[in-house]
């Protein structure tokens, strides 16, 4: 993958965002992002895609205002998101976007702007300065699937234990951490 680096010249807007995977709370799923304010949102759902670990096998789509953005398409209402800015949906404190990733799945993330900052001389962005959680499998069937998939890897004696564990291509249980997360491998993907 290539970097995702940004342009951000010294006092340039920079966003700390705060993106937060919906129906996971144990551990919670998140990532806190600086990115430069000045990039599109298919930038932005690279960066997702990156900082979360997802692999984009699906479609996505943000939703903000009560207009939905993606790759422009006249059937599913999409405004094309390589023609909109981050700043036009997310642009002080507080405001909130809604980005789903695979559609069947549905995973839903809520991105927060927590600061708008300056771009600093020097600095690189985008930057992940933290976050809690590991990205649960792809296609494993959304939040309560996952739910449903610890459950199971949970239960040694569960029918389906070993098949998951193959699924998953794990040897045991025990390598299948949920709260494993690291801010130096992401950064390394942006």
């Amino acid at each position: 993958m290539r970097r995702l680096t940004g342009d951000a010249a010294p006092g340039d807007a920079v966003l700390q965002l705060k993106i937060s995977l919906l129906g996971i709370s144990d551990p919670p799923v998140w990532r806190r992002l600086l990115v430069p304010a000045g990039i599109r949102l298919d930038r932005l759902h690279d960066l997702i895609q990156a900082a979360v670990g997802w692999h984009g096998y699906h479609m996505h789509a943000f939703s903000a205002g009560g207009v939905d953005y993606g790759i422009a398409d006249p059937e599913l209402g999409f405004r094309d998101e390589r023609r909109t800015p981050l700043r036009r949906v997310l642009a002080k404190q507080g405001d909130r976007v809604r980005y789903t990733y695979d559609f069947g799945d549905g995973w839903e993330h809520e991105i927060i702007v927590e600061k708008v900052l300056d771009a600093e001389p020097g600095a690189r962005y985008p930057l992940c300065t933290g976050g809690r959680g590991a990205r649960p499998p792809e296609d494993c069937g959304g939040a309560w699937g996952y739910a449903a998939l610890r459950a199971t890897l949970a239960d040694p004696r569960h029918a389906e234990h070993d098949q998951m564990l193959e699924w998953l291509g794990l040897d045991d249980a025990g390598q299948f951490d949920p709260s494993a997360f690291d801010v130096g491998e992401v950064n390394a993907l942006l």
